[in-house]
This record gives C-alpha cells, sequence and structure tokens, in this order.
C-alpha cells in the first residue's frame, strides 16, 4: 500500500507522514514549487525539503507551477484573503495535480498535514467537504494529525490502514506537534512568514500587475519581490533598485529580455545611485517622472541637476538621456508608489 503526501516543509506535513508510515503504509511526498522563487532560491529549497524528508526515507517529487497556476491567481474562484492569497483555490488546486499523479506512482490515497481549524481560509471543518467534493477526491484524502474529529475515510472504512493511533488536533496550539517532533527525534522547518501570497504588500503589488497588465507572469511575479515599485501610469510601471543585488537582478532581466520591446534602464550618471527598469508602454511624462524617481534616489546632493541615461530595449536599443532636477517637493513620489 501506497500513499503520496502533500508536503510543504513544515512540521505538520512531516508528522502526517510519519502517522501513515506508522500504519504500515509507503509514502511519496510532493512538493509544488511557486513561481516566485530564484532559480538559486528553488534550488536551495529543493535541497532542505530533501534534507528534512531523508529523516523517513522519503522520495520527494517536485511540481514547478506553470501559466495553469497563474490563471487561476488572476481570477480565483473563492476569492482572495487578506493579500493576494486564493487560498482555497490553490489547495484545491494542488491536490488535484497530486491526485492526477497517484495512479503514475501507484499511490492509494492522498496524505495532507492539515489541522482542523488552523487557518481560517481553507482548514475550517466545513472547508474539507467542500474542497474534497471540488477536487473530484472525496474520501481519499487522509488528515491524520486531525483524524478523530473527522469522519472515517476510504482507506479506513475498507481497513487498508487504522489511525487509532493518531492525534485529535485541532486550532491553532503546536503543543501536540512539538511532543510528537521531540518523540520521533524529528528536525522540523521553524514556522516562518509563510506563502508570501499572504504578504499584504507583495499582494497589493500582485493585484496591481493584474489591473495593468491582465495576467501574471513567471518573470513578472519574481520581479516583484525586489525593490521600490511605481506606477507611473496605467501601462508603465517602475521598480527601483535598494542595493548592489537588486540592481544585478534588474540589469539581468533587461539584458535577458533586451530584443523584446517595452523595457527601459534608468541611471543617474556621476554619483552612485539605483538601477531603475521600467516596463510598458510609456509616454515622455512618464520616462521623465522615472527619471525623477531615479535621481532621488542617487547619491547627487539636492537643488543639483542631474541627467539620468535612459536605454531603451528591441531589435534597435535606443539611448536618450534626460536632465532633471533633484529637489524636494519637485515630485510627489507617494502618488506613484503601490502601496
Amino acid at each position: 500500500m501506497k500513499a503520496l503526501a502533500l508536503f510543504s516543509g513544515g512540521l505538520d506535513s512531516l508528522l502526517a507522514i510519519k502517522l501513515i508510515q506508522e500504519a504500515g503504509v509507503e509514502v511519496e511526498a510532493v512538493n509544488f514549487i511557486q513561481p516566485f522563487l530564484a532559480p538559486a532560491e528553488e534550488e536551495k529549497r529543493i535541497a532542505h525539503l530533501q534534507k528534512l524528508l531523508a529523516q523517513l526515507g522519503v522520495k520527494l517529487h517536485v511540481v514547478r507551477l506553470d501559466d495553469e497556476y497563474l490563471r487561476i491567481l488572476e481570477n480565483p474562484k473563492h476569492g482572495y484573503g487578506k493579500a493576494a492569497n486564493p487560498c482555497l483555490d490553490c489547495h484545491i488546486f494542488f491536490l488535484r495535480k497530486a491526485g492526477e499523479m497517484m495512479k503514475e506512482l501507484g499511490a492509494s490515497f492522498l496524505v495532507t498535514g492539515e489541522v482542523v481549524g488552523q487557518r481560517p481560509k481553507s482548514q475550517y471543518r466545513g472547508a474539507f467537504p467542500k474542497i474534497d467534493a471540488e477536487t473530484g477526491l472525496a474520501g481519499l484524502i487522509v488528515r491524520p494529525l486531525s483524524a478523530r474529529l473527522l469522519p472515517p475515510t476510504i482507506p479506513e472504512e475498507k481497513g487498508w490502514i487504522s489511525l487509532d493511533h493518531c492525534p485529535s488536533i485541532q486550532g491553532r496550539q503546536r503543543k501536540i506537534q512539538l511532543e510528537l517532533a521531540a518523540k520521533y527525534g524529528l528536525e522540523y522547518e521553524s514556522p516562518a512568514g509563510g506563502c508570501l501570497l499572504t504578504n499584504v504588500e507583495y499582494g497589493r503589488k500582485v493585484k496591481d500587475l493584474i489591473r495593468a497588465d491582465g495576467h501574471l507572469t513567471i518573470d513578472g511575479l519574481r520581479l516583484l519581490r525586489i525593490g521600490r515599485h511605481f506606477r507611473l501610469s496605467p501601462h508603465f510601471k517602475g521598480i527601483v533598485g535598494r542595493n548592489q543585488r537588486e540592481n544585478r537582478t534588474l540589469f539581468a532581466h533587461f539584458y535577458q529580455k533586451r530584443r523584446t520591446e517595452g523595457l527601459y534602464l534608468f541611471k543617474a550618471l556621476g554619483a552612485p545611485g539605483p538601477l531603475t527598469l521600467g516596463l510598458g508602454n510609456p509616454t515622455a511624462d512618464d520616462l521623465r517622472n522615472l527619471a525623477h524617481i531615479t535621481s532621488r534616489y542617487s547619491d547627487h546632493p539636492w537643488d543639483t541637476a542631474v541627467t539620468v541615461k535612459i536605454l531603451a530595449s528591441g531589435k534597435n536599443h535606443r539611448l536618450t538621456t534626460e536632465t532633471v532636477t533633484k529637489q524636494q517637493g519637485v515630485l510627489d513620489l507617494e502618488q506613484f508608489r503601490i502601496v
């Protein structure tokens, strides 16, 4: 008997796997990599997940989310939480994908680390039947951490497994999980910030991108993680680097896409300062305003004229300059800042 577990990297999903192993079931795990991480970060994340699962001798399958997932983020059936987090839609999508993998792997049911009442959008008791019905996997999703609080699943009813040894955890308390981790001697990842889509600031940027472009891209989502973001007009925005690392990332994005129209790279000449990436179809005023913003974050002294170099992408690169005055009050940055 084999089961496929959805593995987030957290303690709950690690314990869920261990409890199912104790029921005599072979377990493999799947992690869905969301499209926010740069390739180097993604590689580091996968290595960390594999290290955690090595404690239990469990094989990890990695699924990189693509455009199908982005369409869900753009228009979630069950809506967003406080930010741009369509938690219910995401969870249903992950379960459906895992359900498709079951046959390929020879697994008989799915396992999750969900706990009754732990999260208001997707883990309250009434959400589970809705989730199970929409995935088409009703009865085949086992939640061992709250097993004794939930109706029996098909694996239990058919005698495939017994969950009598499982706890009855509910709510957000972590005492029982920590006791189980100590009992099994498990190393685990401490709770961190969670899904980036639940971050209010990031969520605003996601929704701004949907309003402006009508769709999301993986490159676009990755860029939302860095820099200061300004919406100059409905079809043009700027990202100002905050440090050398972000400047390198913005330059690399411009260089990789340099044959594509609609990218602009700004640099104030004559003093240290940020690189600014412009994206979209700007007017002359948009370009001048973004030059002002670029000079504002440069090390030029106040009340001086600053020449800003602007390199435009496309088959025929265009290099122009804009001379602006770095002056307090000349431009209200807050009218453009995406907050």
